[in-house]
């Protein structure tokens, strides 16, 4: 089916509250109700069947771009650009797969804002190899992890334990920790200024009740990605495999050192073979996620 143009109602703006309160106004889809509206879209290129199936997940990309405050870009343009992902997720969403639209979605939509986000931060040069990009968007994960507070610097130890983990070198660490340094305003910003204040942006996007939509959301969204990988694992060669399984699968990573005795090369070259295997699987994933429907 030929993509259709589908349009936005609200847009976040320089108001992120307001466009807080607007989206929540959009109802969340029952599994019966987007499967038919899906049907629609597919079968028959409904417009408006594609308009409700973008604003009931509005609020799933506001969630989803609250992951993503931290790198110095305003946040209303990350929701622009998660929406964007969105619309391209419904334009390529099959609902006899038997996943849910969110499962699909989440991919697209991540996808859309670290494109963004790499993008707007190449006028700093991050550097664009795999390595760099998955260190771009995880250290501050890791440092949450390491309890270390986001602008101080980092010891030597912290530095290499920080390169161990994300399979770079201790310098790539230490440059990308003093670059990244920009904040930007959270969803778990007060509303209102003072101690009257009426709440969270991220209040907003709540249910009173649980959001079945999300609950089972996740849980398919984990099946998927757990077949995905070992799919995934099947594309690399004996070697890769093998260092892949002594660095990522085991419950005490084998050492760098270790493996290059192992396999009589460097340890930059073990580390070189483990980032482009895990590349090579990431690459593979992707592509599946983004064909018409995942042949799983």
């Amino acid at each position: 089916m030929t993509a259709v143009a589908i349009s936005i109602p609200v847009t976040p703006g320089d108001n992120l509250y307001a466009y807080m309160q607007q989206i929540k106004k959009f109802p969340f889809l029952t599994p019966e109700d987007e499967y038919m509206l899906a049907k629609r879209f597919k079968d028959n290129g409904d417009a408006e069947a594609a308009n409700s199936l973008v604003t009931s997940h509005l609020r799933l990309v506001a969630k989803i771009a609250d992951g993503y405050n931290g790198y110095g870009l305003p946040q209303s343009e990350i929701i622009s650009e998660g929406n964007i992902g969105l619309i391209q997720a419904v334009n390529k969403f099959d609902p006899e797969k038997g996943f849910r639209l969110s499962t699909y979605a989440i991919w697209w939509i991540r996808a859309a804002i670290q494109e963004y986000i790499l993008h707007s931060w190449s006028l700093v040069k991050i550097g664009t190899t795999a390595a760099q990009k998955k260190l771009f968007f995880n250290l501050r994960k890791v440092k949450n992890k390491m309890n270390i507070l986001e602008n101080n610097e980092l010891s030597d130890e912290q530095t290499e334990n920080i390169a161990d983990k994300l399979s770079v070198t201790t310098k790539e660490v230490t440059d990308m920790n003093r670059r990244m340094s920009g904040q930007d305003q959270s969803l778990n910003a007060p509303l209102n200024d003072g101690e009257d204040s009426s709440g969270e942006w991220i209040d907003w996007l709540q249910e009173g009740s649980d959001n079945q939509e999300i609950i089972l959301g996740r849980a398919q969204d984990l099946n998927v990605k757990k077949r995905l990988l070992v799919k995934s694992f099947e594309v690399l060669n004996q070697r890769e495999k093998a260092i892949i399984s002594e660095r990522r699968l085991k419950h005490k990573a084998t050492t760098l050192e270790d493996l290059s005795q192992k396999f009589s090369v460097s340890r930059e070259r073990i580390r070189q073979i483990e980032v482009n295997a895990i590349e090579k699987m990431r690459k593979y994933m992707m592509s599946k996620i983004k064909e018409d429907g995942l042949k799983l």
